[in-house]
């Protein structure tokens, strides 16, 4: 967003002082999405031919590629995004993982999300936004390269209820994928109890808060897209040799 303000502001700037493009005009201008203070510059430049139409989709196209996963930030409800949106994203990525059932787990009761070759593995995922701003999610939304304090929360975590989890973590412009077995994150300094399951239950169910300061001890768990399923496998021969 940055990028897009600094290069708009260099154009207005030859604009006719008869048009009012100021930053504090523009703060404070009505605006209904898709009409806001950036298509009030746009417009005004195109209409005043500082800018021409190869020019817009030039700013236009280089604006998409630096922010290729904003439209996942204005997924407004956790649920759509972290359920719906997740699974279905990693369920593209790894063909392999099957949602489970009672065939393929005797006691499946919903507490997880994808099985592999007998491995239970629960998805979570969380945005990375400005963590001292109260806009809007896709205002407040940073790219990877950010120097912003940015706090991202994998809540719900209940390590007793599956072998791996994974995590989908959505930059503006990038997705990192992290697998940690699920005693790795119950062990993990960084992990804190939200609270017990149901009434009389010994489930643990906690969460783990990931900012710029904790970020890199978690590198050990990261992998690409293309090597999800084979970390998956990793893990499943590990747990396999400890028996």
């Amino acid at each position: 967003m940055d990028i897009l303000k600094k290069k708009l502001d260099f154009y207005a700037k030859k604009i006719s002082k008869s048009y009012n493009l100021s930053d504090k005009y523009l703060d404070n201008l009505y605006s209904v999405f898709p009409f806001n203070k950036f298509e009030y510059v746009i417009s005004h430049l195109l209409a005043t031919k500082i800018i021409s139409l190869d020019d817009y989709f030039d700013i236009r196209n280089e604006y998409l590629a630096r922010n290729k996963y904003l439209h996942l930030f204005e997924i407004s409800a956790p649920r759509g995004f972290g359920e719906t949106w997740a699974q279905n994203h990693l369920n593209e990525l790894v063909q392999d993982l099957k949602r489970p059932n009672k065939k393929l787990d005797k006691n499946y009761s919903g507490e997880y999300d994808f099985w592999y070759e007998g491995i239970k593995i629960e998805v979570k995922a969380s945005r990375a936004v400005d963590s001292y701003s109260d806009e809007s999610l896709y205002i407040k939304a940073l790219d990877s390269k950010s120097k912003l304090p940015f706090d991202m929360n994998f809540q719900q975590l209940k390590p007793g209820c599956c072998d791996v989890f994974i995590w989908v973590a959505v930059w503006r412009d990038k997705i990192r994928y992290w697998i940690l077995p699920s005693k790795d994150a119950l062990k993990s300094k960084f992990f804190s109890n939200q609270h017990r399951g149901s009434k009389g239950s010994k489930i643990i169910e906690g969460q783990i808060h990931i900012t710029n300061d904790n970020i890199s001890e978690f590198n050990k768990y990261e992998v690409s897209a293309k090597d999800i399923l084979a970390k998956i496998i990793e893990t499943k021969i590990k747990k396999a040799s400890k028996k």
